[in-house]
């Protein structure tokens, strides 16, 4: 692992961005795992749309960008975007379990 400071070629930048994206593909995965959970909780489609609940993660997200002096504009373009797919895969589970009951 190499810091920023210490990529000095283009090879270097982009074997650091190749080891995150691994990482974030592992987390992308366990956090499905936990919408997957919830879309099994739940017993209505309409559930899965929680305006509330979503604006309360866009505010955290917001919050820890500015932190990390992450543009937080992005970073909740980037989180409203994964919501809208998993409310929608959501969805999708509750609505073709409820058709099998």
């Amino acid at each position: 692992m190499k810091t920023p400071k210490e990529c000095h070629t283009k090879d270097d930048v982009r074997t650091e961005i190749d080891r995150l994206d691994q990482q974030l593909i592992s987390l992308f995965a366990e956090r499905h795992a936990y919408v997957t959970r919830m879309a099994a909780i739940k017993t209505d489609p309409h559930e899965a749309f929680d305006p509330a609940r979503i604006e309360n993660v866009i505010e955290k997200v917001r919050q820890r960008a500015l932190e990390k002096n992450l543009d937080e504009d992005q970073a909740e373009l980037l989180w409203r975007t994964l919501i809208d797919w998993n409310v929608n895969f959501e969805k999708g589970v509750i609505a073709a379990r409820r058709s099998q009951e």
